[in-house]
């Protein structure tokens, strides 16, 4: 059972849709079967996966993100990708095969006009951020503003991408790398990312240079570390591939570009692209060390003023650090941007990403950095499967006139009601025909009672 579970996991990586959706029903009527074990429900939840829409280093599917979530007893498991959401209607299926509550996001960056001179969420990139919308269930209709600006999204990640690539030919050379023939077959919809670069370059550099001696040379001459270096690094791909990218492709490297405000969308067209869909603009904090998120009941302030509702946070660079010093520094630093979200009734997003090398699959909620917020966090990721699931039912999300109309503007309010929802609906599928038939006009009891059955 073990060799075939295998080669089924296997297959929920594959690039044809139609193979992933074959294995996982057979994976699910494995487990209903009792024929693979899956574990009770843990309390944990990550809603920040990246998925090999664009760069999930293990190269897992959405279709496999939900099955591992299942097997490790996750209570919410959402997708985050950057500038698409090809990862959707994927997510939502296996989360009704499989019961397990799901979520989407988008990530991308954007310029902030109001703070050029001011880092934030991007370092040494003043008045770019990091910025994601959160809670999606539909794309937008063809034509509309909110398409064109989601389609500018993957055009300017595509453009910029190219134009790296283009600066690091002469770097590179001889090694080769076409981004149509080398790049984009490394992902299911052409949606590439730095790290495929790096992963070509990594892969040819090796096939040019099987000597391990000249392979070192090669890239030490073309980053500046010394070779013993680059030969101790060689076998850790992880390590390498991220010193490579630092050195060539950050800031200070020859492939480089510094942040052209024009080469961005602004965050406020983000922002209305994400309304547009009925979807939640997140605000997003890194570390706060930087002027940006300097002051973090000002950071929020500025966000809610932007229409943003929800906060995502990456914790675990946050406190799971080397360094007792940064360790401390951004201890605190987390504390206090929780204290600040507290006060404004912010839901959490929270998650590991898994688009670098090693990262975890899932926070350590019971770390003693994080247990005074895993209830925070836990919730929070319930929050944004309620406002999903009721979103996509009945179109009454939190975004929704109807939520408008039901919690004028009381965030305390509405997170109880979606909470609820999302501790309430489940499993997925069966939660979601429930709700089909709601009157646009019913109270929040009335739904609640719907689904509870009475």
């Amino acid at each position: 059972m073990a060799e075939r579970t295998g080669i089924l996991e296997e297959r929920l990586n594959s690039f044809v849709r139609e193979e992933r959706r074959s294995a996982l029903q057979e994976l699910a009527s494995l487990a209903q079967a009792g024929a693979i074990p899956i574990p009770p429900l843990t309390g944990a939840v990550n809603v920040h996966f990246h998925t090999f829409f664009s760069f999930h280093y293990l190269g897992w599917s959405p279709s496999r993100i939900v099955w591992e979530a299942k097997k490790a007893g996750l209570d919410v498991a959402g997708s985050v990708d950057f500038d698409v959401l090809d990862a959707m209607e994927e997510m939502f299926e296996a989360g009704e095969v499989l019961g397990v509550r799901t979520n989407v996001a988008l990530e991308t960056r954007v310029f902030a006009p109001e703070f050029p001179d001011w880092e934030f969420s991007s370092p040494g990139e003043p008045g770019i951020l990091y910025f994601m919308g959160t809670g999606f269930t539909r794309l937008p209709e063809p034509g509309t503003p909110a398409a064109a600006c989601l389609d500018a999204m993957r055009a300017g990640a595509r453009a910029r991408n190219e134009e790296m690539l283009e600066r690091l030919r002469p770097v590179i050379a001889p090694v080769e790398v076409d981004y149509a023939a080398d790049v984009l077959p490394l992902t299911p919809s052409g949606n590439a990312t730095e790290r495929h670069m790096l992963a070509v370059l990594d892969t040819k550099a090796r096939a040019m240079f099987p000597d391990a001696a000249k392979l070192a040379a090669y890239w030490a001459e073309r980053t500046g570390l010394r070779t013993e270096e680059i030969g101790r690094l060689l076998g850790d791909t992880a390590k390498f591939r991220t010193a490579i990218r630092s050195r060539l492709m950050k800031k200070g490297g020859p492939g480089y570009m510094p942040p052209d405000p024009a080469k961005f969308p602004q965050i406020r067209d983000v922002v209305q692209m994400i309304r547009d869909v009925d979807a939640l603009p997140c605000a997003t904090w890194l570390d706060g060390t930087r002027r940006g998120e300097a002051d973090p009941d000002a950071l929020l302030d500025w966000f809610l003023d932007l229409g943003c509702p929800v906060l995502n946070i990456v914790p675990d660079r946050n406190w799971n650090l080397a360094d007792p010093a940064d360790k401390a520094v951004k201890t605190q630093k987390l504390a206090e941007i929780v204290a600040a979200a507290r006060r404004r009734h912010l839901p959490f997003s929270v998650g590991t990403e898994m688009n670098n090398y090693g990262q975890k699959f899932v926070d350590t909620f019971d770390a003693p950095e994080l247990r005074p917020y895993a209830g925070d966090f836990r919730n929070g990721g319930y929050i944004l499967y309620g406002h999903t699931l009721l979103q996509r039912a009945c179109g009454t999300g939190m975004m929704s006139e109807w939520a408008r109309d039901a919690f004028r503007g009381d965030r305390a309010k509405a997170n109880a009601f979606y909470l609820e929802v999302g501790l309430t609906a489940f499993p997925p599928g069966d939660a979601r025909q429930t709700l089909y038939g709601m009157p646009r006009d019913a109270s929040p009891k009335a739904i609640l009672g719907r689904l509870c059955g009475c």
